[in-house]
């Protein structure tokens, strides 16, 4: 898995993949390729 600055380029990788928000962060998920899985956005510390 890839941490990128940008995910709009990620995207455009190939037809399958989507973008999904989860926990806060952004990631790319292809499931035809999961090579090209990528995430954005830092972790939250908790206390």
């Amino acid at each position: 898995m890839q941490v990128l600055s940008s995910l709009k380029t990620a995207k455009k990788r190939h037809p399958d993949c989507q973008v999904v928000k989860r926990r806060g962060r952004l990631y790319v998920i292809c499931k035809s390729n999961p090579r090209f899985k990528a995430r954005q956005g830092a972790a939250k510390k908790k206390r």
